[in-house]
């Protein structure tokens, strides 16, 4: 074999070195790869607010077949917190313990027909009235109780730590044994149907639909003047005045709008004005 040449060689690497040179320029660039897109936070969870009510209350609150809690203040608090752009759940809850766990954080509010009074004012905030309630006596058909201190030598059925409870006590005495407090209203008014009471002290609202829906316990009622007018209200913990802004704000548009008397006409068959006439009249 012939050795190249010094001018051959160079001419060959020449050659070589253009064909590489073109070969780079002939090949396409890669775009570098675009930057991941940042996903944005999801949105926080809107808060549910916890509602606790006794559910053994009807017309007020109260489980149907199904286990759902239904009544009255169910309906008023879903079309108040409709209005005031929250959502809402129900838990039903033991009213001996309703406002411990109030207090406690674990319920948010407590819709259960309770009474606003100056007592209660003390340790929990309380929304707009929402129904005008007043104590009312159940009895046998055949009593001659015409008035509260007919009471005085009888044994009363109360549920624990209500108004009427309150009522009874100061009637006959905090040491009094003819008392006989029960967990729930219907309790005390079943006791009065066995003649284990001889009468029953609690909210008119309870009292007469019980009586009406309980035909065969033979029941009668009493009304009183001498008992207070109640207003019943929401009760939030004290000092939530943000929540307690949402719910007036709420209650009053559903009252403008003619909803909170559709629903008091469907459980109570009667616009809130005339409501008190036709339950003296049952």
């Amino acid at each position: 074999m012939q050795p190249i040449s010094t001018r051959r060689f160079l001419q060959i690497a020449g050659l070589s070195a253009a064909a590489f040179l073109l070969a780079a320029c002939g090949k396409k660039e890669e775009a570098p790869a675009p930057a991941p897109v940042a996903s944005a936070p999801a949105p926080a969870p809107a808060k549910v607010y916890v509602v606790g009510t006794d559910a053994a209350y009807a017309p007020f609150e109260s489980q149907n077949e199904k286990g759902e809690i239904v009544g009255f203040d169910i309906e008023v608090v879903q079309a108040i917190a409709t209005k005031a752009g929250i959502e809402v759940k129900f838990v039903n809850t033991p009213w001996e313990g309703i406002f411990n766990a109030l207090g406690q954080g674990d319920r948010d509010m407590v819709a259960s027909a309770v009474t606003i009074t100056d007592e209660r004012k003390q340790t929990m905030d309380f929304s707009a009235p929402y129904f005008d309630a007043q104590q009312l006596i159940a009895v046998k058909e055949g009593s001659k109780v015409a008035k509260f201190t007919d009471l005085k030598k009888l044994k009363v059925g109360v549920q624990t730590g209500t108004t009427g409870d309150e009522a009874v006590t100061q009637l006959l005495g905090k040491a009094s044994t003819s008392i006989k407090r029960f967990e729930s209203t219907p309790l005390a008014l079943k006791e009065l149907e066995s003649g284990g009471v001889d009468a029953v002290v609690a909210d008119n609202g309870v009292v007469i639909h019980y009586v009406a829906n309980n035909p065969g316990g033979k029941f009668k009622t009493v009304a009183d003047k001498e008992f207070v007018p109640e207003q019943y209200g929401i009760a939030l913990k004290k000092g939530n005045t943000e929540l307690l802004e949402k719910l007036n704000t709420g209650l009053a548009s559903i009252r403008a709008d003619g909803t909170y008397d559709r629903i008091f006409a469907k459980y109570f068959g009667a616009p809130p004005a005339a409501a008190p006439a036709a339950a003296a009249s049952k």
